[in-house]
């Protein structure tokens, strides 16, 4: 059966590089054909329809030719373009951050339209929440989860023991938390606090509608996204390039962590 020589989808434009003296090489995350690389020809002349259309995080309708390697841009119109990302750096460097986490997970090829729309919300969020560093620790979990990198947050991977409720270890290499019997001692792990993983597990356990609010103590917030990224570092094998140029930007901003996250003196609300 001959392949298909068109496809019509809406995407998200992850990358783009220049290509050629007009062109751009775009990678395309879709719903039902996963990530895709494509050509978008003379987007980069000033007179191009396509213009505009194609640049980065950008959700469009979009029509690819199947070229002899590549896909071919013949016709594309924006959906949504987050503005608010292109307006606004800390939430273009969380976009940035997103993006770059989902490509790193994902091979070209492989359709996932759990995954498609899990970005779709979370470019739509970062958009307008005031919660950003939530809104992200909340998405760094529940992509794992889908692309089969849940960490056990419950059971030691110790002794297979419920966790009791006091401060433990994170294997990021075993993949969750370990008691204390199990990682005293122990070199390759990280002491986690009670705080901390008890708003693990519960943004892992919520959907965003039941977390978006959440006031968070600065040190939890802290604690938790240095555990998560160093799980996904150490995951991927990689550190991700956008997460130090987050670091740089909130720096220069003087917000800390992020200017939205508000004291609590009550770390039990997660459970």
């Amino acid at each position: 059966m001959a392949r298909t020589r068109t496809i019509r989808t809406e995407t998200i434009v992850l990358r783009h590089q220049v290509f050629g003296e007009a062109d751009r090489l775009l990678t395309l995350l879709t719903p039902s054909h996963g990530k895709l690389r494509a050509i978008a020809k003379g987007v980069r002349r000033p007179s191009s329809r396509k213009s505009g259309h194609l640049d980065l995080y950008m959700r469009a309708d979009v029509l690819l030719s199947r070229g002899r390697n590549l896909y071919i841009v013949t016709q594309a119109q924006t959906i949504d373009a987050y503005r608010q990302l292109r307006e606004d750096l800390i939430r273009s460097s969380y976009a940035s951050c997103s993006v770059e986490l989902l490509d790193s997970f994902t091979p070209d090829g492989d359709p996932n339209i759990d995954l498609y729309w899990l970005l779709e919300k979370m470019l739509s969020r970062i958009s307008v929440s005031n919660n950003l560093s939530i809104a992200m620790r909340h998405y760094e979990l529940h992509l794992l989860e889908m692309v089969g990198f849940r960490p056990e947050l419950e059971f030691c991977l110790g002794n297979n023991e419920l966790i009791q409720p006091e401060d433990q270890y994170f294997d990021a290499i075993a993949g969750g938390v370990i008691c204390p019997n199990c990682g005293s001692g122990q070199s390759n792990v990280w002491p986690v606090s009670m705080g901390t993983l008890k708003l693990m597990r519960f943004l892992q356990r919520n959907t965003y509608s039941s977390i978006q609010n959440l006031t968070v103590r600065t040190e939890v917030a802290s604690e938790l996204e240095k555990i998560q990224l160093h799980y996904i570092t150490v995951q991927l094998e990689k550190q991700l390039k956008s997460v130090d140029f987050l670091d740089r930007v909130r720096r220069l901003s003087n917000s800390g962590l992020d200017d939205t996250i508000r004291v609590v003196q009550n770390a039990n609300q997660f459970e």
